[in-house]
């Protein structure tokens, strides 16, 4: 039901599974293998897999840490995109890889949750986008020092908000990885 016309595809969007982002994740071993269960299944129904990683001052383009995992591997010809902001939309070429796929649907996982998977399935349902966020595939570190919530919280609350975001032409949902059925 996506608003934007004649952009009937799907495609996994993983944010930021990087080396330093998920070394101290909560449950990032199961998390990881979720990821990888997606990726297959992706690739085995065609589905367009978009790779989104961040760089910045404390995460530097190129290091060891700005690397996504070894667990997960991009092939050749699934796009990467560069970001260097929460939303994987703001400041990058997302859309234009959305556009030119006609995709108007995104099933995203990643890292992380109270941040940059936020703050993209947010930007991508304002932008448009129908939006599935897989529940038992996105993680975060533990933010308690500063006052934030249990990890386990954040993702309980996160999951529990977003099967009720609702906007007119729009659908957002919260799927586990094993009921995630791609093609389109």
């Amino acid at each position: 039901m996506t608003t934007l016309p004649n952009r009937p595809k799907t495609a996994l969007v993983i944010v930021d599974v990087q080396n330093d982002v998920v070394a101290e994740a909560y449950e990032r071993t199961p998390v990881v293998a979720n990821i990888q269960t997606l990726v297959a299944e992706a690739r085995k129904s065609d589905t367009q897999i978009i790779w989104v990683q961040h760089s910045d001052e404390d995460l530097p383009k190129g290091s060891a840490g700005w690397e996504y995992v070894p667990e997960l591997v991009r092939l050749e010809q699934e796009p990467l995109v560069h970001k260097s902001f929460g939303d994987s939309f703001e400041g990058t070429d997302l859309e234009d890889v959305l556009a030119e796929g006609n995709i108007g649907k995104l099933v995203v996982a990643g890292a992380e949750t109270d941040a940059c998977i936020r703050s993209t399935i947010h930007g991508a349902f304002t932008r448009g986008y129908d939006v599935t966020l897989v529940g038992d595939a996105h993680t975060a570190a533990d933010k308690t020092q500063w006052g934030a919530p249990a990890v386990p919280e954040v993702i309980a609350h996160t999951n529990l908000y977003w099967q009720f975001q609702d906007a007119p032409g729009r659908t957002a949902s919260v799927v586990a990885t094993a009921d995630m059925r791609f093609g389109d």
